[in-house]
This record gives structure tokens, C-alpha cells and sequence, in this order.
């Protein structure tokens, strides 16, 4: 079920895309849980970057699938070493196959499938797949968001909530920085929960279990922010980089070099002056 938050016919209904993205982002999800259980072997793409082969993998069956439907679309995946031919098209793929692969190693759950298609440069559709528990985000800007867990679907929409008060912050279980404590004192936060996986901190926003998502850092990618910001938008809240812009997906540059910022529209206004400077003493903005 979603919520219509425009008429149909000036939104864009993706609906084949919807379908096929909800598809592949559960297969995917099961060829990750079935190295889930056993002895994962991990591998360092980085000083702080750790791959699986649950990683590359679902990298691996997502892409063809794509490019099998969709061929003529670019597909920018996160275990691809080469974007070349993609980037410059009016329809590309962004794919993080396995976000949250710390939480994988640690098997704690909190790991996700994301997929997101832009549209000449903006995010139009997402899913967010977390396989342990079965639990499906969906989103196609426009038209509406909905969460699935097994066979129960729900219309989803931010919270109206505007007293900084009661916002929820969601952070980082993996890690946590001393800007982070810098926002929520800086915010008088006092409610926060944890979570791994951008694609679920986002999607805890858009099913009001929290209220706000401050990436502090430029260690995130287009492949986090292209299919989470398409379901938050789609709930009606906010995606935002930590100077207020919005995201522009196609370019070169894969790095989200000023952070994120995700929340509902009602606290925008609240939070992103301290988001921002914050950003600027981090040299992010």
C-alpha cells in the first residue's frame, strides 16, 4: 500500500523497476544469509573497508539482473571497479549489495540490500532489504513509501513531530564520533537509538521509530544515500548533504564529501544550522 502524495500523473510509477528491484534485493538477501551462519572470511579493501564474499556475491547477481531488465540504464554498484560507461546516463542504478557488512561479520542483523535508480540526476525509486527479519523498504518519490515485514505491508510516513524535546537521533552501533556527541549536545537530544546500516537508520525514520540521521563524515558513498533518500523523500521527509543541498547522483565523484542529513521536514529548519557548522569545523562543507 502506498500513500499518494502527488496526482499519479506527475509522478513517475517505476512500477516494473519497483518490481524488479523488491525481487533481486531478496534474492540477493538470501545468497547473503546462506554465508550468514557459517565462518565468514573477511577481506580489507582499505585500512577500515572489510569485503565478504556475501559482498561480492550479491554484487554479482544484482548487476546482471539489472542489466538483463534494464540494459540500456547505467548501474554504478559499490563492488564494481569500473562506473566509466555508466555515469552520464539518464537512468543509473546505485547498488550497495551488502551495507553494513561490519554488522554481517558481527552477526548482530543490521545489515542491508540497497538498490536506488536516479532519473537524470535525482534519486525517483529505493528499496532497503534486511534479510534477517524479512523486512522490505520501498519507496518511489511522488507516489509513496511502504515497509513489508513477510507478508504484511504498511504505508509509511515521517513523523510530525517538532519539539527537539522528543526527537529520536539513530547512530551508528559500529562506531560513534566526537562530533556526534557535539550534535546531540549542541541539539539537546535525548533519545537515541542504534542501528547499522544507513539504509535501516533511514528506514527507522521513515517508520517513526526515530526522527533524524546525521552522517558527520565523508566515509559514505552515492551507493548509502541514492535508495534510502527515494524512500525517506517518498515517507515525506528530508535528504539533505550537511550544507542543505540536495543530492545530484551521476557524477563522477562517488564519495559524499559533505555528510548526510536525514530527518523529517518538520525539524529541518531546527537542525540543519547546527549539522552545517559542525560540517564546517570537520572541513566537510
Amino acid at each position: 500500500m502506498f500513500l499518494t502524495q502527488v496526482p499519479w500523473y506527475e509522478a513517475p510509477m517505476l512500477t516494473d523497476e519497483l518490481k524488479l528491484a523488491t525481487r533481486i534485493a531478496k534474492e540477493a538477501g538470501q545468497r547473503i544469509l546462506e554465508l550468514y551462519h557459517g565462518e565468514i572470511e573477511v577481506k580489507m579493501k582499505g585500512t577500515a573497508d572489510p569485503v565478504t564474499e556475501a559482498d561480492t556475491r550479491a554484487n554479482a547477481y544484482i548487476v546482471g539482473q539489472i542489466q538483463q531488465a534494464f540494459p540500456g540504464d547505467g548501474i554504478v554498484a559499490e563492488e564494481n571497479v569500473d562506473h566509466g560507461d555508466s555515469l552520464g546516463k539518464e537512468r543509473i542504478w546505485y547498488v550497495d549489495p551488502l551495507d553494513g557488512t561490519k554488522e554481517f561479520i558481527a552477526k548482530n542483523g543490521e545489515f542491508s540490500v540497497m538498490i536506488g535508480l536516479t532519473i537524470g540526476g535525482n534519486s525517483k525509486m529505493g528499496v532497503v532489504y534486511q534479510p534477517v527479519g524479512d523486512k522490505l523498504y520501498s519507496g518511489v518519490v511522488g507516489v509513496g513509501a511502504s515497509l513489508r515485514v513477510g507478508d504484511r505491508t504498511t504505508a509509511l510516513q515521517v513523523s510530525e513531530t517538532a519539539s527537539m524535546d522528543s526527537v529520536r537521533l539513530v547512530v551508528s552501533r559500529s562506531h560513534r564520533s566526537q562530533a556526534t556527541d557535539d550534535l546531540v549536545a549542541q541539539l539537546g537530544i535525548q533519545h537515541e537509538v542504534c542501528s547499522g546500516s544507513v539504509g535501516l537508520k533511514v528506514g527507522m525514520i521513515a517508520e517513526r521509530r526515530a526522527d533524524l540521521y546525521v552522517h558527520l563524515s565523508d566515509r559514505s558513498s552515492a551507493w548509502d544515500a541514492c535508495g534510502p533518500e527515494a524512500i525517506l523523500v517518498a515517507a515525506g521527509g528530508c535528504f539533505r548533504d550537511l550544507a542543505g543541498e540536495p543530492f545530484v547522483y551521476g557524477g563522477t565523484e562517488m564519495a559524499n564529501r559533505r555528510g548526510i542529513l536525514a530527518c523529517s521536514s518538520e525539524i529541518l529548519d531546527e537542525v540543519l544550522p547546527v549539522a552545517s557548522k559542525l560540517g564546517r569545523q570537520l572541513k566537510l562543507v
